[in-house]
């Protein structure tokens, strides 16, 4: 049996997974650990059958890609798997022009297999932060001088066409970051206490739309505006980090991104950092852990 923890690179990878019978032994292992569920009902027996598995309470066959992104796929697992391993170790991601290379397939398809591999990024976005807890927005977009009638561009919240995002960062802890309407205190305030918990400490910059949570929580500040950037213990430099990170990823690997589907790149950029003390070969295994969330073409290309 396979220990994923000695994986330390691509070709460990590709040596072992030669066939699509040893991805799907692994992957029965990683999704059912001996124990089969049936997808149509957990509570049925299972029998072992010539097309996988029989569920007996519906009658319904199934296998282990059944209800995961790998469900109907013609591409086999083998190069799913090189895929997932790729996007999940590059620090700054792939572009699906660049994968369709690599794995040999058209670009069309490795941008759907992107995309259905991003929707499990998801899982890792919705942590409760504790302690120490920064945050920020940024907008992401266009650059700010196509964004104006007279091309001069504009500055920080007064950006337009833009889409605002929040960024929130326990220290020495995880990120959660998603894509919100404005950056009024009716929209920070309920993302915030969702996201942190009441016992945190928060420290923002001066921004307005931050006035209400002082009442909910212990808040500091420091002021941009009067080139006040670290006071003692209170900055907002993790997050802010976190923003060059995530922007010079989406510029210079995927050059553009459109706002429906901007969430998706941002989910993957936050299971990447969450995940960035961990080896190559946990954040693959983790990532088939989450697989179970089946994306179909026609939801990708809808308007």
């Amino acid at each position: 049996m396979i220990d994923l923890k000695g994986f330390d690179s691509l070709i460990d990878l590709m040596c072992y997974f030669s066939n699509e019978e040893k991805c799907i032994e692994y992957f029965e292992r990683v999704r059912w650990n001996g124990n089969v569920v049936s997808p149509f009902d957990p509570t049925s027996k299972v029998h072992k059958c010539t097309k996988g598995y029989w569920c007996e309470k519906t009658n319904r066959t199934f296998n282990v890609k059944t209800r995961t992104i790998f469900e109907n796929t013609k591409i086999p697992l083998r190069k799913w798997f090189i895929a997932i391993w790729i996007i999940t170790s590059h620090k700054k991601g792939i572009s699906s022009v660049q994968l369709s290379k690599d794995i040999d397939v058209s670009q069309k398809t490795s941008w759907f297999m992107l995309q259905r591999i991003r929707k499990c990024f998801e899982n890792e976005n919705h942590s409760i932060l504790h302690n120490e807890v920064e945050i920020d927005e940024t907008y992401i977009g266009g650059k700010s001088k196509n964004n104006t009638c007279d091309g001069k561009g504009t500055q920080g919240r007064g950006i337009r066409k833009k889409t605002p995002v929040i960024g929130m960062i326990e220290r020495n802890g995880k990120l959660v970051s998603h894509i919100i309407p404005d950056a009024k205190a009716t929209t920070l305030t309920p993302a915030i206490t969702n996201t942190v918990d009441k016992t945190s400490t928060i420290y923002t910059d001066e921004w307005n739309g931050y006035n209400t949570i002082g009442k909910i929580y212990k808040h500091q500040r420091v002021r941009h505006k009067d080139k006040e950037f670290v006071r003692g213990n209170v900055y907002t430099n993790t997050i802010e980090n976190v923003w060059g990170l995530l922007k010079r990823g989406l510029v210079g690997i995927y050059h553009n991104t459109s706002k429906k589907h901007l969430q998706m790149y941002i989910d993957e950029f936050v299971f990447r950092y969450n995940t960035r003390d961990r080896k190559d070969s946990e954040r693959f295994k983790l990532l088939l852990t989450n697989t179970q969330k089946r994306l179909k073409y026609n939801e990708l290309i809808k308007p």
